[in-house]
């Protein structure tokens, strides 16, 4: 995401997008055990994308954390993925 936003986006976009877990507008989270088998099977199954084990650690936390809606900017590979808890995930912005 930090990349797609300095690329696309320029050096401002990436210096705000920085600064919003300092204040509390995003929530970062670790890649739990559990995550990683769910990462493969996705991974596996969207081979075609190429989905990516970035993009699939996104998704398994989603399904674990039961969050509904996710920040980015790669709308290509999220609007494909279904994940296991809802019918799709609500992209923002």
């Amino acid at each position: 995401m930090v990349y797609l936003l300095g690329t696309r986006l320029g050096t401002r976009a990436e210096v705000r997008f920085l600064g919003d877990p300092a204040g509390g507008n995003l929530i970062p989270h670790l890649v739990a055990a559990e995550d990683w088998l769910r990462m493969a099977e996705l991974v596996a199954v969207h081979s075609d994308l190429p989905l990516g084990a970035m993009d699939a650690s996104v998704v398994a936390a989603a399904e674990r954390l039961s969050i509904t809606e996710v920040a980015t900017l790669d709308r290509r590979h999220f609007s494909v993925v279904r994940p296991r808890h809802c019918e799709a995930l609500t992209l923002l912005p």
